[in-house]
């Protein structure tokens, strides 16, 4: 298995759901009917396949091993950017979550927090992608040795096995073209 180009591949799904979330957003902005329960199924989305199924790959196989093996500059590259975007992206999410409940509760100011969070949420992770995939894949890629590679490859697989067994990645594929036809 070629870890790097899965998590390529995985931000392809993960850039869709944040079309949809725009898309959402662009909805509400425009005084449309929106059902949020489908903000909690982009939530569901966004916290289970982007955040603990992609980022955690990178997190607990990609990133440690480039601040082990890398140096200064992989640490400073994961631990001040990678790591604090996937953080202030569990905050938008969170922050869009609350907005959601008060907005279901009757305060209808919190559209604009919903629209908010949403949109800067689709705004980090664009940004966020583009880095990994332009710069910080291929620095791992150019930097580490096969044989980390190959360590880094072979936990993936069996991630990834694990998570098929759950159903993981159909379900979320399956939920992402449901929003996507809506």
């Amino acid at each position: 298995m070629d870890s790097i180009q899965l998590m390529v591949d995985e931000h392809v799904y993960i850039k869709r759901m944040l079309a949809v979330l725009r898309k959402y957003s662009y909805r509400l902005l425009n005084g449309e009917q929106v059902d949020f329960e489908d903000f909690y199924k982009m939530i569901d989305f966004v916290r289970n396949y982007a955040d603990k199924h992609h980022h955690g790959k990178e997190e607990d196989f990609l990133f440690n091993r480039m601040v082990e093996n890398q140096g200064s500059a992989a640490e400073k590259l994961v631990k001040n950017g990678m790591l604090v975007e996937h953080d202030l992206g569990r905050l938008h999410m969170q922050e869009l979550e609350e907005a959601i409940e008060r907005v279901k509760a009757g305060d209808d100011e919190s559209k604009l927090d919903v629209i908010a969070n949403a949109v800067s949420y689709t705004h980090l992770l664009h940004r966020h992608i583009d880095k990994e995939d332009a710069v910080v894949y291929k620095f791992a890629q150019n930097g580490l040795s096969k044989e980390v590679m190959d360590q880094i490859d072979a936990q993936c697989e069996s991630f990834e096995k694990d998570a098929t067994a759950q159903g993981i990645q159909d379900k979320y594929i399956k939920l992402l073209e449901e929003l996507e036809n809506k």
